[in-house]
C-alpha cells in the first residue's frame, strides 16, 4: 500500500509532514489512527503503522515467552514505546522528543513508504545503512532473493 521515499525536515517541535501522496490513504485506510514505536531490528529509525497492522504486530510479540530475555527486549522495544499519533489539520504528526532522541531524528528525516507501514530514518543513518548492505549485498542474498524476478 505504501511505497516511495520522501525528505522531510522536522520542524522546531518535532513535526514531521506527511507527504500529500499519502494522506488521503492514510484517512481511507485507517482514519489517520497510526502508532509510532522503534524498529524491531534497526537503531537510526521508527515505524509508523495503521493502528489495525500495529494491533496484529503487538499482540504476535506481546504472545512471545516474557521468559526470554530477548522476547523481553523486543516488547518493551516495540510494545513500551508506542504511542497513539494523528496528524493534526495540517497533516502534521508529532514524534515525541523520547523517540526522537533514541532514533537519533534531528533536522533531516527520510520517511519510506514500506508495504503496510513507513520507517522514519535519520537521514545520515539511512545512508550509512544503504552503503553497508550495498558491500554486503552478494552475501545477503537468500533463496528466496534469487527466486525474484527484478
Amino acid at each position: 500500500m505504501f511505497f516511495g521515499e520522501t525528505a522531510i525536515n522536522l520542524d522546531a517541535k518535532g513535526r514531521l509532514a506527511v507527504p500529500m501522496r499519502y494522506r488521503d490513504a492514510l484517512v481511507e485506510h485507517c482514519g489517520n489512527h497510526m502508532v509510532l514505536t522503534h524498529s524491531a531490528f534497526d537503531s537510526g529509525l521508527l515505524w509508523l503503522q495503521p493502528e489495525q497492522t500495529w494491533e496484529r504486530v503487538r499482540d504476535d510479540v506481546m504472545a512471545l515467552p516474557s521468559f526470554n530475555a530477548r522476547h523481553r527486549s523486543l516488547q518493551r522495544r516495540l510494545v513500551g514505546s508506542a504511542t497513539a499519533v494523528e496528524p493534526d489539520s495540517s497533516g502534521r504528526i508529532l514524534l515525541p522528543a523520547s523517540l526522537r532522541q533514541v532514533a537519533g531524528l534531528e533536522k533531516r528525516v527520510v520517511m519510506l513508504g514500506m508495504g503496510d507501514r513507513f520507517e522514519i530514518w535519520n537521514e545520515n543513518a539511512l545512508n550509512a545503512k544503504r552503503s553497508e548492505e550495498e558491500l554486503n549485498l552478494d552475501e545477503q542474498a537468500s533463496a528466496e532473493m534469487a527466486r525474484l524476478v527484478l
